[in-house]
């Protein structure tokens, strides 16, 4: 295990961390009702008014700072706290059609069938395993002290950056393991099925955001692209920063596979539901902010419960959180938390230290936010 800020628990202690938040997520599943439903839908409401106001908007040049604002908050709204949220199954229980994770496919160049498959099962199965989870370092940075130091990595800045512009791009290519294909370990022939399914993901988003909206506003066209281009730039950086906060700031854990066989099971060693949730913890930090912020971030402010329950409705994690946090301190557990400045500078830090051969340093302590994560 590295960059743990903790302790390292018994087997009865994981057994007992388990069953308590075993007891925390069924609780909330029974609880859900109206107010959840109630909730989700207003958020799709208010999106769909920010985009059909930027939309508009966009007929009246004087107004495209606005326009862009508009889409820019729809778009941010639609990816992170709808699509991202619908598509791990958290509002399946309501049997809405709209917000079922096998239907809805999200505004974004990445096919949402890929997408379920890379990140609900991939990353959250298997969160910050070095080896498994691909989500570290996205295939092209190095992002962990005991990912191998190549003379590529002297990039790690560049391509963050590029990343960050670019993000529906980067993953919406992450299923192909470019980097494994070129490295020898996958065949491009595996890629046709996946490739087919991205390009007319890609058709559909370029036709939408490139030509048919733009084309609309006839004269106007080329301030429209500009826009809807902005408006998806700003939602790349957005994404890019909420998510590389929850994920790589310091005192965030990765785990070895061997780490995670902690008891023995019918079909060999396995990882106990315990650990699974001793590693989401130390694998996980969170973003203060106030509740517009918790919302524009699809709730991923609270990555730490995000990853301990995925499917549940994220608008509940603020107040899991205090939960959370209680049973950490209880069992000595670092509850990595900072505000979004603490935490992006932390993460930028660590893009360029790494980018450069291991030191023989101690691990960064882990920032410990002044407020609540409960706004």
């Amino acid at each position: 295990m590295s960059t743990v800020t903790g302790t390292t628990l018994t087997r009865e202690q994981l057994d007992e961390l388990g069953r308590e938040f075993d007891v925390i997520r069924q609780r909330v599943i029974a609880d859900l009702g109206e107010d959840d439903a109630a909730y989700i839908r207003g958020i799709v409401k208010k999106q769909q008014q920010f985009e059909v106001a930027g939309r508009a908007m966009f007929y009246l040049p004087p107004l495209w700072p606005l326009a862009v604002a508009a889409l820019s908050v729809s778009k941010i709204l639609e990816n992170m706290e709808i699509g991202h949220n619908v598509m791990h199954g958290q509002y399946d229980w309501m049997g809405d059609p709209k917000l079922n994770s096998r239907i809805y496919d999200w505004d974004n160049v990445c096919p949402g069938e890929q997408w379920k498959y890379s990140h609900n099962y991939i990353h959250h199965t298997f969160t910050n395993v070095l080896g498994k989870d691909r989500d570290i370092g996205y295939g092209i940075l190095r992002m962990d002290e005991d990912q191998k130091w190549h003379p590529y990595y002297l990039g790690n800045p560049l391509y963050a950056f590029l990343l960050m512009v670019f993000f529906e791009w980067g993953v919406a290519m992450h299923d192909l393991e470019v980097e494994n294909i070129v490295a020898g370990k996958r065949k491009l022939e595996e890629n046709k099925a996946l490739h087919a399914g991205i390009m007319r993901k890609v058709r559909r988003q370029a036709l939408k955001d490139y030509l048919l909206f733009p084309a609309l506003t006839g004269p106007l066209f080329p301030l429209t692209l500009a826009g809807n281009a902005t408006a998806n730039l700003i939602r790349n950086v957005w994404a890019f920063n909420i998510i590389f906060c929850g994920h790589f700031p310091a005192g965030v854990a990765t785990f070895t596979e061997e780490e995670c066989l902690d008891v023995e099971g019918p079909n060999g060693r396995e990882e106990s539901r315990g650990h699974w949730y001793y590693r989401q913890l130390l694998g996980s930090a969170n973003i203060t902010g106030s509740k517009l912020f918790h919302i524009m971030s699809g709730n991923l402010s609270h990555q730490i419960e995000h990853h301990l329950f995925p499917d549940i409705p994220a608008r509940r994690y603020p107040e899991i959180a205090v939960e959370v946090r209680e049973i950490c301190e209880r069992y000595d557990l670092a509850y990595n938390t900072g505000s979004l400045s603490t935490q992006l500078f932390s993460v930028a830090r660590k893009i360029v230290r790494l980018a450069l051969p291991n030191r023989t340093t101690s691990p960064e302590p882990a920032p410990v936010a002044e407020t609540p994560v409960a706004a």
